[in-house]
């Protein structure tokens, strides 16, 4: 049963703690208070300011899961809060670790200041949970996949056009890596986890996945370099950093360039080209 009172005051005191600049915002020059707007935080979850006020007031209907669980991510949530806010909304709590969306607060500070670079954070299955602007300028948006094409390695084998993000010279080793890297998260998770169906669905359908799956290798390492092909800037060769969230299973990925090199040239025009789908 939802308890309208302890949601709402949860809610405000959630808002009021938070300053813009938390949660990526700029501050502005009329701000009198601290903490952010109603419609800031609407922004931030997906929904209309209407809406999320009526929460606060203990007004209009239970919220959904999925609403519960885009408020969270939102206002920015632990773990621990997330789950008591589903619990005050009446629902159960959503699981932690591999299986779960739910970006830790510390990985989207970070990515909230990273306004000059390419980045994303994604999933240990590839699937991408979030992304800066310069980061769907050089890859597109991939966070709107849905099903088994939000991992980037059921991707590579399904669908021609994800390939053409990368160096044609790299395609054969790319194959390889997302194979071996399927295998290891499929051995760590195991049978009935989402790793095992992607490997099921590969090997339903696709002849080439077959092929490789059956080399049975493990350990194909992604290289420090990714050598991107966007489609107006032309090959890009970029450092990919990775910080990992040990309890979720998420990585935060920033693209860099050696300074002075051509690549990072073509990173400083990305933003005029805009964050236009390279598919």
């Amino acid at each position: 049963m939802i308890d309208r009172t302890g949601l709402a005051e949860f809610l405000r005191r959630r808002r009021e703690s938070l300053q813009p600049e938390d949660v990526g915002l700029p501050r502005g020059h009329r701000r009198r208070t601290d903490g952010l707007r109603r419609e800031e935080v609407a922004t931030l979850c997906h929904m209309s300011t209407d809406y999320y006020a009526r929460l606060e007031r203990e007004r209009g209907p239970r919220p959904s899961e999925q609403m519960i669980a885009s408020i969270a991510q939102g206002l920015h949530l632990s773990l621990d809060e997330r789950d008591h806010l589903f619990r005050l909304a009446g629902h159960n709590p959503p699981a932690r670790g591999a299986v779960s969306d739910h970006i830790s607060p510390g990985l989207l500070r970070i990515l909230d200041r990273l306004h000059d670079t390419p980045a994303e954070i994604v999933t240990e299955l590839g699937e991408t949970l979030r992304q800066t602007a310069l980061g769907v300028a050089l890859t597109g948006d991939t966070t709107g996949y849905t099903g088994p094409a939000r991992s980037i390695g059921y991707r590579w084998f399904t669908d021609l056009e994800t390939r053409r993000l990368y160096a044609p010279e790299d395609h054969a080793f790319l194959t390889r890596m997302f194979a071996s890297g399927l295998r290891r998260i499929l051995t760590l998770r195991g049978p009935g986890s989402r790793a095992a169906h992607l490997a099921d669905l590969l090997l339903a359908d696709n002849e080439e996945f077959r092929a490789v799956w059956s080399d049975h290798e493990i350990g194909v390492r992604p290289d420090d370099v990714k050598r991107f092909v966007h489609p107006e800037l032309g090959p890009l060769e970029l450092n990919c950093q990775q910080l990992l969230d040990p309890v979720q299973g998420h990585s935060l990925l920033v693209y860099t360039a050696v300074p002075g090199s051509e690549s990072h040239e073509k990173l400083h025009l990305l933003s005029v080209v805009g964050s236009q789908p390279p598919r």
